[in-house]
């Protein structure tokens, strides 16, 4: 009988939990930002809790803090739009959570980007649900935690950039992302979506970046060669076809 960390389930976990670990650590950044933003450490930690999501909570602290409680129109827009992609990892989670309406309930606080990424990252289904449980649940509560940590110690951590805190997500999804730039289709997107993201973003609100290099995907499957238009009707009549 196989080691269960050596099995793929295993193997999915641990690369959740240590997803977990170093996206839970960037929140200690989110809870420190957002009291210097004016808001109070209960109001920090109910973002975190319902909100749940880590760009859309610095895109609404962000705007907060440069046009205080007065921007909060735009600050609630901001958190919005970077929160639609949510809707698109959804569907093409729902297969993988599978089960009835109350399981996929269940798991919508917890479809985010890092645990979508965990998920699809694995070659079996049993292994994509492990990733994807093992990696929501545990960043919901490590970022939780963090969180409130950042909002208690942030006057004493100073600026939290110095530990690197802000690139601890960026580093986890390049760590999952890399084994998978493998032949010229994902290596396209994944250059199209950086070029897109680094001209679309000094100039429009946060989120539309995101949704926008959405469309590079797109474009790349469309315009790929190694997927043929089908036959017209005539020459699949010759050939025999139905």
């Amino acid at each position: 009988m196989r080691s269960l960390h050596r099995t793929p389930e295993g193997v999915a976990a641990r690369q959740g939990l240590a997803v977990a670990l170093a996206t839970s650590a960037y929140g200690i950044s989110f809870g420190a930002l957002s009291v210097a933003s004016g808001l109070d450490i209960w109001q920090t930690c109910v973002l975190s809790l319902l909100m749940f999501t880590g760009g859309s909570q610095f895109a609404f602290v962000g705007v907060i803090a440069a046009g205080g409680l007065a921007s909060a129109p735009a600050a609630i827009a901001s958190a919005a739009l970077l929160g639609v992609r949510n809707a698109a990892y959804a569907m093409r989670m729902a297969p993988v959570v599978a089960g009835g309406f109350w399981r996929k309930a269940v798991a919508t606080p917890f479809t985010i980007d890092e645990s979508v990424a965990v998920a699809l990252a694995q070659d079996c289904p049993r292994a994509r649900q492990a990733g994807f449980w093992v990696t929501g649940v545990g960043i919901w509560v490590g970022w939780n935690i963090s969180t409130l940590l950042g909002a208690l110690l942030g006057d004493v951590l100073g600026d939290s950039r110095a530990y690197g805190l802000d690139a601890a997500a960026a580093a986890a999804f390049l760590a999952l992302l890399w084994p998978r730039l493998r032949g010229r289709q994902p290596l396209a997107v994944a250059a199209g979506a950086a070029v897109v993201a680094a001209l679309l973003t000094p100039v429009l609100l946060p989120g539309i970046p995101v949704i926008a290099v959405a469309g590079v995907a797109v474009a790349v499957g469309l315009f790929d060669p190694r997927h043929p238009a089908p036959p017209a009707a005539g020459v699949a009549e010759e050939r025999g076809m139905p």
